[in-house]
């Protein structure tokens, strides 16, 4: 793990960095501008009538920027000009948080090490195109295996300094 104390004590002064951080054969940037929404349901079939989208069945799946998270959750991260139907009278939840998260992509060939230094799961073991909801450190984020050493990050806004810097300060700790 990588030593944030000084990173958790003065993260209300940070600013998000705009410009790529490169290091250790890693590379920390933002994701495009997606679109986001958090998907509930009881029912996949009923979901998936209203958004007019198939639904990953397994928890961990990933189909089409639509992760699996729970056994009625589901996480989309689509194109940003992407609009879902809200579902209006039927038993789900469609709730667009766009304004809510961020992405981040972390890439490279150190990218794994980098972001097992703060994550509790065997990161070596998940497959590309699996994603999970996690902790990097005690930040709650979303992460998604697009490819080998290809990471998308997803956290609240909110948090969003802190997980840069600490990542930004795990890059450069693996050296």
């Amino acid at each position: 793990m990588v030593d944030i104390a000084e990173i958790a004590v003065s993260a209300a002064e940070l600013k998000l960095g705009t410009e790529p951080v490169q290091g250790s054969g890693v590379r920390l940037s933002h994701a495009d501008a997606r679109a986001r929404y958090s998907l509930r349901a009881r029912d996949a079939a009923v979901l998936e009538k209203a958004i007019s989208r198939k639904l990953p069945g397994k928890i961990g799946d990933q189909t089409d920027g639509v992760i699996c998270l729970g056994p009625d959750e589901w996480y989309a991260i689509l194109p940003e000009s992407t609009a879902l139907q809200r579902g209006e009278g039927l038993p789900v939840s469609v709730v667009d948080v766009s304004s809510r998260a961020l992405g981040f992509v972390l890439e490279g060939p150190g990218a794994l090490a980098v972001l097992s230094s703060g994550c509790p799961l065997d990161l070596a073991r998940m497959g590309v195109g699996r994603a999970t909801r996690t902790v990097f450190e005690t930040v709650e984020i979303v992460i998604w295996r697009e490819a080998e050493d290809r990471w998308h990050i997803e956290v609240w806004r909110s948090f969003a300094t802190w997980l840069w810097h600490a990542l930004a300060a795990a890059m450069h700790a693996s050296k």
